[in-house]
């Protein structure tokens, strides 16, 4: 199985399975200098990690992080890590398999699921959690997301729930203190969406059903002029960063969809000089991005991810040998998978900013 690896001079490859000792990632082309602590990359994995509500999967694993190689110690710090130059190795263990869980759709096809595309390509799959394309690997992206938002000075990227299922936030309510409330298990923004996202997901859960959701992620210090015209756009890559999360199934940029259905008056983003004597938008309907290359205004992007399959309704489905069969999937699951999908969507897009500018610093040689 080939395409482990996203980014070009930011490039991360991530290995290991669902249910199998361990995952880990190798971090190739992140510059020498650049300083970060263990502590800094616990944090962004704490935030995605199972068991941390009942609105979750409770699955239970630590998702503590290893260093393997490149970096050194500080000398006059010894928390902090600088990274030498050369390939950063990450490693979480797995410590809470239940595989047996997974034995009774050895040979089923789950609806919602890849399994039947997967066997379909390869001929064989890990039924155990998923394998290899279980969001268990996400972590990993999440570590390197630590990494990569230190790359570019400045760079802020935070992520915030905007709606679960048909329940959506009040964006007049937008505060980013909210998310990170101790009480607030969502990532939204919206305080009085709270209590309502409760109240659903729990109802969720007893019809032994699932949800979506929409998450934004808002990028802000982004310097202007990093992508490109043509095949290299910024927002191409963070889409298609995003689109490889799983249970992604749509992605927009600024205004996105919405956009159609507004006029050319409305949608451009008009321009001023601002007091410092740079350009500033009155709008930012494109999202911080014009032509493929970033604007220096915020870059926001959105994505929708689907319910989750794994459900413990049954549901109509095939197995192996071609049989019509029923499916309950039993386990550990999330009743809206996209709560999780916050940081990750975070880290995606943190790791194309870097990347995109690595690849700016290296053909203009400006930064």
């Amino acid at each position: 199985m080939s395409h482990n690896t996203f980014g070009h001079l930011f490039r991360v490859t991530t290995w290991g399975e669902s249910h199998g000792p361990a995952i880990g990632c190798t971090i190739d082309g992140c510059p020498p200098g650049i300083r970060f602590t263990l502590r800094e990359l616990q944090d962004e994995l704490d935030r995605r990690k199972p068991g941390s509500s009942r609105f979750v999967t409770q699955r239970r694993e630590p998702d503590e992080v290893s260093v393997l190689s490149g970096v050194l110690a500080d000398e006059t710090d010894s928390d902090v890590m600088i990274a030498t130059g050369t390939p950063i190795a990450l490693q979480i263990q797995n410590v809470d398999q239940r595989s047996k869980d997974y034995g009774d759709i050895a040979r089923q096809y789950r609806p919602g699921h890849a399994d039947y595309a997967y066997d379909v390509k390869y001929g064989l799959r890990d039924f155990r959690g998923g394998g290899r394309s279980s969001a268990r690997e996400t972590a990993m992206r999440v570590a390197a997301g630590a990494i990569a938002r230190k790359i570019v000075p400045g760079l802020r990227v935070r992520g915030a729930i905007v709606q679960i299922g048909d329940k959506a936030i009040d964006r007049a309510n937008w505060d980013w203190a909210v998310v990170e409330r101790s009480d607030n298990p969502f990532f939204t923004p919206d305080a009085a969406s709270i209590p309502v996202f409760e109240t659903y997901l729990d109802q969720i859960r007893m019809d032994h059903d699932s949800v979506g959701a929409i998450i934004e992620v808002v990028a802000e210090n982004v310097p202007a002029g990093l992508g490109a015209p043509l095949y290299a756009k910024i927002d191409s890559d963070i889409a298609a960063g995003l689109m490889s999360i799983n249970a992604v199934k749509g992605v927009e940029i600024g205004d996105g969809f919405a956009s159609a259905a507004l006029r050319g008056t409305q949608n451009a983003d008009e321009m001023r000089i601002g007091t410092d004597g740079r350009p500033v938008f009155e709008a930012n309907h494109a999202g911080g991005v014009l032509g493929g290359i970033s604007t220096g205004a915020p870059i926001v992007a959105r994505f929708a991810v689907k319910p989750t399959s794994s459900i413990l309704t049954p549901r109509r489905s095939i197995d192996r040998d071609g049989q019509e069969i029923e499916v309950v999937t039993k386990g550990r699951h999330d009743p809206c998978v996209g709560i999780r999908a916050v940081p990750i969507g975070e880290a995606m897009v943190a790791c194309a900013i870097a990347d995109h500018f690595l690849r700016h610093r290296g053909q203009t040689g400006r930064i």
